[in-house]
């Protein structure tokens, strides 16, 4: 769908080095809203759907009280599993704009981050090689259409579990623990998530939780663009992606962004004329990997991957990972969460 050009913003660009910096972060949003990062190569994510199952997964996501809770692990095969191991690649969808997350490194042009180590983590449980993977970009409002139109796998990518989500996605268990938060110019008034928001322009990510939390609770924020969701959509307050939020505090076109901290931290770092409001996220929130509905023979074994992630304490596979990209920005985090398992 195409998108109207936009208008030039009010305000000059703060930090990433000016009009240079802007047509780097430009570049590279483009290059993740209308590129794929490799081929397809003709097989098909798949899943098994079966009546029973869906509607097992349907009825969990209406009776939701603890969305983290997923499928035992378990290391055995499956239809999924049996369909990566023939195509011989698993297909992942990523970030690629994601500082510290999911984002191309510019000198070697590898794709790194927090996210991308479990994905590789994953591929060698699947295959016996972590760099059996398919990376493909997605938008962040993309992320369930990739699955359900099996162009992906999975999904690892800043992905909060929600019961929202349950009735569309399956998910691993938890390896993230996240929250919202505000982001806005060290100078602005703005304090956090409060009256301090009020009739302020907002920037959030379509198909975000926090655009879900500013549905619930503006304060009296502009955050919902005219012609939402519609060609006419200016993309401006709502936004394909969640570093269209950045460019847009850059040039001055919102005074805000919201979005869960582990990303705003990143960001941060990015521009050091932006900073996190708000002494504490006024959400908890934990990513998963989404895999398509009904994929429990893949989910199940994502988590059996995710218990030897987080195995071995601080010498374990997820706390090297965390320490290596996440510390600087996210410190005092001393152990990812705590697996939670259904029961039914």
């Amino acid at each position: 769908m195409s998108r109207p050009k936009d208008r030039p913003g009010r305000g000059g660009l703060r930090g990433w080095g000016g009009v240079t910096g802007m047509a780097v972060a430009c570049a590279v949003t483009a290059a993740v809203t209308l590129l794929p990062l490799a081929h397809h190569d003709g097989g098909s994510a798949g899943a098994v759907t079966s009546g029973g199952v869906v509607t097992a997964d349907r009825t969990r996501a209406e009776a939701c009280t603890e969305p983290e809770a997923s499928l035992p692990a378990s290391g055995a095969d499956g239809p999924n599993i049996d369909r990566i191991k023939e195509r011989g690649k698993l297909i992942a969808g990523v970030d690629q704009n994601s500082f510290r997350w999911g984002y191309r490194n510019p000198e070697s042009g590898d794709l790194e981050g927090f996210d991308i180590d479990l994905v590789r983590a994953i591929a060698d449980d699947l295959l016996g090689d972590p760099d059996a993977v398919i990376f493909r970009a997605i938008p962040t409002n993309q992320r369930i259409a990739a699955l359900e139109n099996d162009r992906v796998d999975v999904v690892v990518r800043t992905m909060t579990i929600n019961c929202k989500r349950l009735e569309q996605v399956s998910f691993s268990t938890a390896y993230f623990q996240a929250g919202q938060q505000v982001l806005a110019p060290k100078e602005s008034p703005i304090t956090g998530y409060d009256s301090s928001l009020k009739g302020k322009r907002v920037c959030s990510a379509e198909g975000s939780t926090a655009y879900e939390a500013l549905e619930e609770k503006s304060f009296g924020a502009l955050y919902k663009d005219d012609f939402d969701g519609t060609e006419r959509d200016p993309d401006r307050l709502t936004v394909p992606n969640q570093l269209d939020c950045l460019v847009r505090l850059q040039l001055g076109e919102v005074d805000a962004v919201v979005t869960d901290n582990a990303l705003a931290a990143g960001q941060a770092a990015q521009d050091p004329a932006v900073e996190l409001k708000g002494k504490d996220p006024f959400t908890t929130e934990y990513y998963g990997v989404a895999a398509k509905k009904g994929s429990d023979d893949l989910v199940a074994r994502v988590n059996k991957v995710l218990v030897d992630y987080r195995a071995g304490g601080k010498d374990s596979a997820w706390m090297r990972s965390y320490e290596k990209w996440l510390a600087t920005g996210l410190p005092g985090i001393t152990a990812p969460p705590a697996p939670k398992y259904r029961t039914d």
